[in-house]
């Protein structure tokens, strides 16, 4: 009985992890819109997320050092490479996309990513391409079209296709992050790896802030630091040690259909926080971009 009883337990505990993780992802573009009206630019904004969340990822990489197997040439170069995709290119086009498009679209176009991770797979690894996953690639883009109609009907339609292309080819870095993380995570730990390629992406991030701005630019109002430091704990360090725990517990399948309710959140965040309108046609474009992530992620 006692193991029967333990089970329930452990899969509620990988379950509130992962809805954890979703909350937290979820607030990212929130964030970002409550410091842009203070005038930071995207990569600073960027290196102070990083930077805030630099010492935790730090001495979560060392520890898995001292515990687990050195790394060669090879693992050190697709950890730039990863990091440079994940965290770093997809960090910095989403950070430029929102400064022209609302969060609730720029979540449902983040949201492809599992679509684009697919068709990675099929034009470059091989991989099969099977009916479902065309039903589920033809909803999750009807879905952005509705939320296209949605930020065209209020917004510049100029900042909207540029904001749109930016965010989608940070969809596109994530899923070319996610297509080639796999061997690495099954040789290292989800852990161990992520806090090593955000130490990667977090080393590029402030290389490309050194190049482009004076460290000037890192004098802001107190504000920008206040919501740079809640993106590096709620929106970056938390849900990133959150997904590994669940993914741990509940399995990667399980834990990414929790992670659905992504767009849902930002939308309403976006509403609730930043006064921005929801309409039938964007809450459309979210149930169909949610139901074609929910039928790709079935096994």
């Amino acid at each position: 009985m006692p193991k029967t009883n333990a089970q329930p337990s452990h899969a509620a505990l990988g379950a509130g992890l992962a809805l954890l993780a979703a909350f937290g992802f979820s607030m990212k573009a929130i964030f970002v819109k409550l410091a842009y009206p203070y005038g930071v630019d995207a990569i600073t904004l960027l290196a102070l997320r990083m930077g805030f969340a630099l010492p935790v990822f730090l001495w979560v990489g060392l520890a898995g050092q001292k515990a687990g197997p050195s790394l060669s040439r090879g693992d050190w170069g697709k950890l730039f490479l990863l990091g440079c995709c994940g965290y770093y290119g997809a960090s910095i086009l989403d950070f430029w996309g929102l400064s022209y498009i609302s969060a609730g679209l720029e979540r449902l176009i983040l949201f492809t990513y599992p679509t684009l991770t697919i068709l990675i797979g099929v034009l470059f690894q091989g991989k099969p391409f099977s009916r479902r996953e065309g039903v589920a690639v033809v909803l999750c883009y009807c879905g952005i079209g509705f939320a296209f109609m949605h930020d065209l009907g209020l917004n510049e339609a100029r900042d909207v296709w540029i904001g749109g292309a930016l965010v989608f080819g940070s969809s596109v870095s994530y899923a070319l992050y996610l297509s080639g993380s796999g061997p690495m995570i099954a040789r290292l730990g989800a852990m161990r790896f992520s806090a090593l390629a955000m130490l990667m992406s977090s080393a590029v991030t402030l290389l490309h802030f050194a190049l482009v701005q004076p460290l000037t630019a890192f004098i802001q109002p107190w504000p920008v630091y206040g919501w740079g430091l809640a993106m590096a704990v709620f929106a970056t360090i938390v849900p990133v040690f959150a997904q590994s725990a669940a993914i741990r517990r509940i399995g990667a399948g399980r834990a990414s259909l929790f992670g659905m309710v992504g767009p849902l959140l930002t939308i309403a965040f976006g509403w609730l926080l930043l006064d921005e309108h929801i309409s039938l046609a964007q809450m459309a474009g979210a149930a169909l971009v949610v139901v074609g992530i929910l039928i790709v992620s079935r096994r």
